[in-house]
């Protein structure tokens, strides 16, 4: 198990896309579990707390340039290490 006291503090809202103005990699290091109304997802793409919605991919289709399709699902969201 990790030491949640030497992990770094979950931010409000979070991507894994490199080029994301939220992305960020101290906190993409560690397993983060994210869950959507009680209901714990392992494909999202980004996150917002604050906001309640996250990012999946909408399956194999891709946008011009060549990034997947994002879907914005939202409802209460819950951001934990694992």
């Amino acid at each position: 198990m990790n030491d949640t006291t030497t992990l770094p503090p979950l931010p409000d809202r979070l991507s894994v896309d490199p080029r994301s103005p939220f992305h960020n990699v101290d906190v993409l290091q560690n397993d983060i579990g994210i869950k959507i109304n009680d209901k714990e997802r392992r494909d999202v793409e980004e996150y917002c707390v604050s906001e309640g919605w996250i990012k999946v991919a909408s399956g194999k289709s891709l946008d011009r340039k060549g990034r997947p399709m994002l879907i914005k699902l939202t409802g209460r969201v819950e951001v934990f290490y694992k």
